[in-house]
């Protein structure tokens, strides 16, 4: 059995309330300004600011350890081609069979429909896998705990890594999502989770007029 080794804790900094505060306020200011787009212009974004957010997203917690998640990077087009035309058969049949009507009414308001063209325009789509378990160099299964938790969090912290930097982000979710194993050419044991859309915003792009819930109603102290 191994023994993980403990080091001491070295990057922690304490701060004053005030600096707590204003540190918090801060970034609530950032990214509260963070939206959801669907229209991407296709410039080109540099790779190293993919790379750093990938390696940002990978420091979250997850169980035991075995950060349960692999990011594929697509910036072929003639990939991304396969990918939106994969995409789009699935979402034909969610927005005209499998979709019920309460389902489709909630969307109407945000203009969604089978037509996917922000898979070819953005510079880059992520395809987000959480691994159910790890094949060992001797070819053994290692368990994962907690994966869709894990995988979570690595999303989350992606998408603030992406807005940090100055790009725009979608979250596209097609079901089911298997061709994307196909195409991005990941194996069976790995789910994928969330197909993320990456790049700067289109010059006219539009956003629904939303509002997000206030503390009280998110929250509560006990």
């Amino acid at each position: 059995m191994n023994e993980e080794k403990f080091i001491p804790l070295k990057n922690y900094t304490e701060r004053s309330e005030k600096e707590m505060i204003d540190r918090a306020e801060e970034f609530y200011e950032e990214i509260r300004n963070r939206r959801t787009v669907r229209d991407f212009s296709d410039r080109p974004v540099p790779r190293e600011v993919i790379e750093k957010c990938l390696l940002a997203a990978g420091t979250a917690p997850n169980g035991a350890n075995k950060q349960p998640w692999h990011f594929a990077v697509v910036s072929d087009p003639e990939i991304k081609h396969k990918i939106r035309v994969a995409a789009e058969e699935e979402e034909h049949e969610f927005y005209n069979r499998r979709a019920p009507d309460d389902w489709l009414e909630d969307l109407r308001p945000f203009g969604t429909d089978e037509h996917k063209p922000f898979l070819e325009t953005a510079p880059y789509l992520i395809g987000i896998f959480a691994k159910s378990y790890n094949i060992t160099q001797e070819g053994e299964k290692e368990k994962h705990y907690y994966v869709k938790e894990s995988v979570g969090i690595a999303t989350g912290i992606l998408i603030t890594a992406l807005h940090h930097a100055g790009l725009a982000t979608l979250t596209h979710t097609p079901s089911p999502m298997g061709f994307l194993n196909e195409i991005m050419m990941r194996p069976s044991h790995e789910k994928p989770y969330i197909l993320l859309v990456v790049g700067y915003p289109a010059n006219d792009v539009k956003v629904p007029d939303i509002k997000k819930k206030p503390l009280e109603e998110i929250s509560s102290f006990i």
